[in-house]
């Protein structure tokens, strides 16, 4: 009579236990029944700042067709009759200010969907959500499925292309883009930061077009493609060296030389002109003296009792005859 006494006190005990971690398993405001009907949800999900993420969700709930019935998904602990929730179908229901236009629910693409998505996410919105129906037969929290909203800091960066080589005085058009950016967001600004001759070029909701017109002197400075996203107040950026084409330390040192050569021609051209001069003046003075010698002999060549007859050379004026000999 005592051993089924304390058997059946165990059982009790035990089922009392049991229960026990059960419930401290399950979240608050959740009761045990809760576990009556699953979702097939992520436990836990990850996005960047300023980025979107879809939390997929699907509702075999056989009660349910989320496609018409009012649901809703609440933060964890909310209080289902007073909180707002953070997404709903529901007209009449009004959603949280800091979630409104961000959090949507996705439930007219397939029966039993029940998907959230979250652009333009927000450190504030790292959390755990619990979906919830609410129609006249059925009314339930599936609180024992919740899922985990982890954001983290925006760690991406722009992508920057430069086609080509960049050549002097050659415009070139540069473009940064932000492909891994949530189309569904809020579009990004982007701005540009360069020492080099630019304009702005044509731009969409996710890149940014620069014309480039490089000059020698821009070879290896910095070009900086900023991209904030207003939504969230959060920026990145990307900066290369830019590589203008050509030896630039050649071209000076070429310069320096083709000059020293040009100087050193107008020098000896100098010195050439100098000596041309010096040798005129010096032959023009050779020959004056000269000159005035033969004179001298031509005259002494007609006196009297000279050397007697005198054999003059062709082409040389006689006294006598008054004109030129030639031979």
């Amino acid at each position: 009579m005592l051993l089924p006494l304390l058997l059946l006190l165990w059982m009790q005990g035990e089922g009392q236990w049991g229960l026990g971690r059960a419930e401290r398993r399950l979240p608050s405001r959740c009761s045990l029944d809760s576990l009556s009907y699953r979702l097939e949800v992520p436990k836990s999900v990850s996005v960047q700042e300023g980025q979107c993420v879809l939390v997929p969700c699907k509702n075999p709930d056989s009660r349910v067709n989320s496609m018409t019935v009012p649901s809703y998904w609440f933060e964890e602990g909310a209080d289902i009759s007073h909180d707002s929730p953070v997404a709903t179908n529901d007209p009449q229901r009004q959603v949280q200010d800091r979630t409104q236009g961000r959090f949507r629910l996705f439930l007219k693409t397939q029966p039993k969907n029940c998907s959230l998505h979250i652009r333009d996410a927000q450190k504030g919105d790292s959390g755990s959500y619990f979906f919830r129906v609410d129609s006249g037969s059925v009314q339930w929290s599936y609180c024992a499925d919740l899922v985990s909203v982890n954001v983290t800091a925006l760690t991406h960066t722009p992508d920057i292309l430069i086609p080509g080589t960049l050549m002097p005085g050659r415009p070139s058009n540069l473009t940064c883009s932000v492909p891994w950016a949530c189309k569904q967001g809020t579009p990004p600004i982007f701005s540009w930061r360069s020492a080099a001759l630019t304009t702005l070029g044509p731009r969409t909701s996710h890149s940014s077009v620069l014309t480039l017109s490089p000059r020698p002197q821009d070879h290896g400075t910095n070009l900086t493609c900023q991209v904030m996203f207003p939504a969230v107040g959060v920026s990145v950026e990307q900066t290369v060296l830019l590589n203008v084409s050509g030896n630039h330390k050649t071209k000076a040192i070429s310069g320096v030389v083709q000059g020293a050569i040009g100087g050193a021609g107008v020098t000896a051209l100098l010195a050439v002109c100098l000596c041309a001069i010096f040798f005129i003046v010096k032959t023009f003075k050779k020959k004056a003296p000269t000159t005035a010698g033969d004179t001298k002999h031509g005259e002494a060549a007609t006196k009297p009792g000279s050397l007697g007859q005198v054999n003059l050379p062709n082409s040389v004026h006689h006294p006598s005859s008054g004109s030129h000999l030639f031979s």
